[in-house]
């Protein structure tokens, strides 16, 4: 059974007018159970992770204590974008928890999904861009610190470049850290991944595909890896107004299709966390992140 990560306070609200389309992490799931890709089964709820220890494993103690007493310096908070409230911080908690127990889950069905999460621009000690906690990062870390993995394969297929989980791992080699983003969005500043592949503004749907198709088996066979965390961010889209690229829904469901199809290939556990998506229009958000779920359950199930 597809298990998919949900909890209400992932639709924390913000301020209104806030560019961060909270909305989102309601309408998914209510779409997902409407159209019947999932029942009420499929959902579980992550918890507050009363013991620290995984966050600890990834991000320096000073930074997450400041964090969850809401201690943070201003010019370190503001670098993150959301108002920093003890809610918020209980919210990225359960996301991290949401992930490390749908990694769990992806090792016994072959893939799990976090309906929030894909929180890549979390450095080990601070955070920037909307997220304050590396979902994946800490994901991967209780894999390999439980031993449940021995060497994991990092698919971010964001817009945007994971700099910090690009920077969590820059010295672990059992974890390959491969983005595949635009050049010229953000961060300006870029980390450098085990592998970059940098796309020009406006890159359309048969030129995203071939470069992914050519690029990940690849990667597999090569660093062989035994599980995969995959951040299927939306905002490839061309409509999204945080993105620069050219590609089309339907390139978008053409992407997480190949990405799912190849784990599957590989027999290779995969986790999902969604990542980024600002397309003016809710539903081209909520449709495009749908897609996801239904090609794991049209994959695996």
């Amino acid at each position: 059974m597809l298990k998919i990560a949900y909890h209400p306070i992932y639709k924390h609200p913000l301020p209104k007018g806030h560019r961060f389309p909270m909305e989102k992490y309601e309408w998914l799931p209510e779409q997902l159970l409407h159209e019947g890709t999932c029942t009420p089964d499929n959902f579980f709820e992550p918890s507050d992770l009363e013991n620290h220890n995984p966050i600890l494993a990834v991000h320096d103690a000073e930074y997450f204590y400041d964090l969850l007493n809401v201690t943070l310096d201003q010019r370190a908070a503001r670098k993150i974008g959301f108002p920093l409230s003890r809610t918020l911080v209980q919210r990225e908690i359960m996301i991290a928890d949401g992930t490390i127990k749908a990694s769990q889950f992806a090792l016994n069905h072959g893939v799990a999904m976090n309906i929030a999460g894909g929180t890549h621009h979390a450095y080990s000690n601070r955070g920037e861009a909307f997220c304050l906690l590396n979902d994946q990062a800490i994901g991967a870390q209780y894999l390999l610190n439980h031993q449940l993995a021995k060497r994991i394969l990092i698919v971010d297929l964001d817009v945007h470049q994971g700099n910090g989980t690009a920077e969590i791992f820059q010295n672990e080699p059992r974890v390959f850290t491969f983005s595949m983003h635009g050049k010229n969005n953000y961060p300006f500043k870029k980390e450098r991944s085990d592998l970059d592949i940098e796309l020009e503004n406006q890159t359309g749907d048969k030129a995203y595909l071939n470069i992914l198709k050519q690029t990940l088996p690849q990667l597999i066979e090569n660093h062989q890896p035994d599980f995969i965390f995959y951040l299927s961010g939306v905002d490839i889209i061309a409509s999204d107004k945080l993105g620069k690229l050219g590609i089309s829904l339907e390139g978008c469901k053409a992407r997480d299709r190949f990405v799912l199809e190849t784990c599957k290939q590989y027999q290779l556990p995969v986790m999902c966390s969604m990542g980024g998506g600002y397309s003016p229009d809710i539903k081209i958000i909520v449709e495009a992140h749908a897609n996801t779920y239904r090609l794991a359950q049209e994959l695996f199930f």
